[in-house]
């Protein structure tokens, strides 16, 4: 494998460490969110040093420790590889990827105290998106965001001995930012709502982006499909070993019994219009571009994740699926039993609402993956 020059200016085989330690945060803080939305789920909110808590703010003081020595090697250290980086002040250097990844620390640590006000004075949060955990939100993102570019710099900088190792590590960046976007975005996706047009509307405007932008800066020949595995992979991880920890809840109103702690629902079905956007990107030709490329991409994931998601939802929402594999039973300890949710009831919908949603969903996937497309080519650019 090519050598490939450290911050200092030392050359060494390898990841550097500092790109470890950037995906290790991100891997970090998507964990802790999850676990977070599982604790508030079982047990209410009890104090801010949670373990799920103390997971998130370890990411992103790794993420931000991590990469200020980068910043300080890479400025002081008399490196060698300045021009593959980002000046700033007209003093410090360090990737680009870097610098994101310390605002995200910064914007995290500031949501802290916040959430933490926010939570004494409002008590449990009804939605993911409270203000603090907007701000929390975005310092994750940016962490996740930072830890891609850095991925993606090495990658488009690297030579063929070693272009294979870190194609694999972006795909692996990418599917734990799209991971993100996945649970800011959970209201929209529960069970019940799988035969409602708000559930292709969001999914419509979000995840087409996502993945058009994501597999449009990769080199692996199944990127779209590789980056819906990684999320399918950690959703199903936590799904099962959730449940395998015992808590009760701590604040009320309780109407649920819970005796261990609540898993999410089971991963959405994007891997059917991944693998079928990674045949698209494989077989149209370049001369299909633009728009009208935007146009194919977009009907496409709209017509297959409606096809597998509809069907999956009437076997989600029915008896067979409450077991331990998909945890369709994994109820919040304060839902009330008369809930569609706990009643595995899809609400009711007009067939002319469900239509006109069902059209403005098509056509904003076709708007997401024009979005996509514009900003994969970017990345695509990014070396530094």
């Amino acid at each position: 494998m090519k050598p490939h020059r450290r911050a200092s200016g030392e050359q060494t085989i390898g990841v550097p460490r500092y790109l470890s330690a950037a995906l290790l945060a991100s891997l970090c803080v998507i964990v802790g969110v999850m676990w977070d939305i599982s604790w508030h789920s079982t047990i209410g909110r009890d104090t801010f040093w949670t373990p799920a808590h103390m997971a998130i703010y370890a990411g992103g003081l790794i993420a931000g420790l991590s990469c200020g020595w980068l910043v300080l090697a890479t400025t002081f250290g008399g490196a060698a590889s300045r021009g593959d980086t980002v000046r700033f002040w007209r003093v410090f250097h360090a990737p680009l990827g870097a610098w994101v990844c310390i605002w995200g620390t910064f914007a995290m640590l500031t949501s802290a105290p916040f959430d933490n006000w926010w939570h004494n004075a409002y008590g449990l949060d009804v939605q993911i998106l409270s203000p603090p955990h907007t701000v929390l939100a975005l310092g994750i993102a940016a962490i996740q965001l930072g830890a891609l570019l850095m991925t993606l710099a090495l990658q488009n900088r690297a030579g063929a001995a070693a272009a294979q190792r870190y194609r694999v590590l972006y795909a692996a960046a990418a599917g734990l930012l799209f991971l993100n976007a996945t649970i800011m975005t959970t209201e929209y996706h529960r069970r019940v709502l799988m035969h409602t047009p708000q559930f292709y509307v969001v999914a419509c405007l979000v995840f087409p982006f996502y993945l058009v932008t994501l597999a449009r800066a990769s080199r692996l020949r199944w990127p779209t499909t590789s980056i819906a595995a990684v999320y399918t992979v950690v959703m199903l991880a936590m799904v099962w070993l959730l449940p395998l920890f015992p808590a009760t809840p701590r604040l009320g109103p309780i109407y649920q019994t819970v005796t261990h702690m609540v898993p999410p629902d089971f991963p959405l079905l994007l891997l059917a219009p991944a693998f079928v956007l990674d045949l698209m990107f494989q077989r149209v030709p370049d001369t299909l571009r633009g728009w009208r490329l935007a146009a194919l991409l977009g009907t496409v994931f709209f017509a297959v994740f409606f096809a597998a998601q509809w069907s999956f939802g009437s076997f989600y929402n029915s008896p067979a699926s409450e077991n331990w594999v998909f945890a369709s039973t994994n109820y919040y300890y304060a839902l009330p039993k008369t809930s569609y949710a706990y009643r595995h009831i899809f609400p009711p919908v007009r067939p002319a609402k469900l239509a006109g949603g069902l059209a403005l969903a098509a056509g904003l996937a076709v708007l997401s993956s024009r979005l996509g497309l514009a900003c994969g080519d970017w990345l695509r650019r990014v070396k530094r």
